[in-house]
């Protein structure tokens, strides 16, 4: 009886061996297409949506490629399947072929300008990607439609081998030589109050009369952000009101729940009233992160650059004052 694969089941085991000679005439270039995929998305099945067949043909393309290279290409990962490290470069000197096939389908379609093709994946904090990164795809997809931009907002660190984004945002700086990186920004963060709390419950005049109030913020036990940790910023003081989500946050201190740790950006639209701006001004770096395969790709330079600019002409929201 033969077991059919689940969707994101590993391609047959391939020898890693040691390099050994390998016939360049029994090589597809197309199967390279299908290694590209996976590496900027992580998932077979995602991969196999992006490239318009079925995750069977994924994994089986995949494998074919490794046995004709003789090596393992990608493996398991804990968020998903990862580029190994021959992999990686695999897929870096396979993205020219792919380059290529982009510019004959420019050529033929009469565009004197090169467009972007294909998938763009970015992972971002919740605010800082709704805010943010946001209108940097909005901006690129614009000049370049038939482009497909994904967002993936989640307020986490990176995992140790980084897989399923082309491009992160994160918040403080991500310890792995695998990425690419660059100090994008900084962010402050206030506490917030409404004025109908205020008027309820009065307004704190020193830091020892925050203990006086319940705090909005992250759930202690859940964040993944060390630099998010209110310990560091507020020794002693534990959220009342506690959520993974910062838009929740939002609301929440909008409706009365408490005095909200915020990012400044967040409550420009907002009524709520700024409290101890002199003593809690709590500022954090937003670091850009990039697979280093996914460096020189067309779509990933343009979006790198669609967010240099959109921070540099709102950096009165993340830095008010």
């Amino acid at each position: 009886m033969v077991r059919s694969r689940s969707p994101d089941e590993n391609p047959a085991p391939q020898p890693a061996g040691s390099p050994r000679p390998v016939d360049p005439r029994r090589l597809r270039a197309d199967d390279l297409r299908y290694l590209l995929a996976v590496s900027r998305t992580g998932r077979l099945v995602t991969a196999a949506d992006a490239l318009g067949v079925d995750h069977t043909t994924v994994s089986r393309r995949i494998a074919a490629l490794e046995k004709r290279l003789g090596l393992r290409l990608i493996e398991r990962g804990a968020e998903g399947w990862t580029l190994t490290d021959i992999g990686r470069v695999v897929s870096e000197n396979a993205r020219a072929i792919e380059e290529a096939i982009d510019r004959v389908v420019d050529t033929v379609a009469g565009q004197d300008s090169p467009s972007l093709h294909g998938t763009v994946r970015v992972s971002a904090p919740d605010g800082f990607g709704t805010a943010f990164a946001t209108p940097a795809l909005v901006r690129v997809r614009r000049r370049h439609p038939r482009l497909q931009a994904e967002l993936i907002t989640a307020t986490r660190q990176l995992a140790l081998r980084p897989s399923g984004f082309d491009l992160a945002l994160v918040i403080g700086v991500p310890s792995t030589s695998r990425l690419v990186t660059e100090h994008l920004t900084d962010y402050t963060l206030g506490l917030y109050a409404s004025e109908e709390y205020l008027t309820r419950y009065g307004r704190p005049e020193t830091v020892a009369d925050l203990r006086e109030h319940p705090l909005v913020f992250y759930i202690e036990s859940m964040l993944q952000v060390g630099d998010l940790d209110i310990e560091r910023h507020l020794p002693g003081m534990t959220p009342a009101f506690s959520s993974t989500n910062v838009f929740a946050q939002l609301e929440a201190t909008r409706q009365g729940a408490g005095i909200g740790v915020l990012p400044a950006f967040l409550t420009q639209r907002t009524r709520l009233r700024r409290l101890l701006a002199d003593e809690i001004d709590i500022r954090l770096p937003i670091t850009l992160a990039v697979r280093r395969e996914a460096v020189t790709h067309p779509a990933v330079r343009a979006l790198w650059t669609a967010l240099r600019q959109e921070v540099t002409e709102r950096v009165a929201e993340l830095l008010p004052g």
